[in-house]
């Protein structure tokens, strides 16, 4: 069982969802290749905003980081939704993406909230 950052399941899915719009967004055409970079851009830095998260030390760096990962995973989400209505991904894919985000987005909600209630 991982210990400390890998062990934070808010961690584990934004890495998972990092993974998977890397390669979802392998289908792009060349002509959509800056959709496919920034989309990869974001969702990388929702896992990386957590992973600093975690290495602060005051709850304000903490906290600002977690926000920062909301509004990319929010970024990625709405980046989703859009390359549906461009048809660069088909709808189930769409849907299952923005759903898994909108979940990551309570997850990292929840971990605020959890950092309250320990300051």
């Amino acid at each position: 069982m991982p210990d400390g950052l890998e062990s934070l399941k808010v961690y584990q899915l934004a890495n998972r969802l990092a993974v998977y719009v890397f390669k979802i967004t392998k289908t792009f055409p060349r002509s959509a290749w800056s959709e496919a970079r920034q989309l990869r851009r974001s969702s990388s830095s929702v896992a990386d905003n957590i992973a600093e998260a975690y290495g602060r030390f005051t709850f304000k760096d903490r906290v600002n980081k977690l926000h920062i990962a909301r509004g990319e995973a929010e970024e990625t989400r709405k980046g989703i939704e859009r390359a549906g209505e461009k048809d660069l991904l088909p709808p189930k894919v769409v849907g299952f993406t923005v759903e898994k985000y909108t979940e990551l987005m309570k997850m990292i909600n929840g971990y605020i909230k959890y950092l309250r209630s320990k300051k």
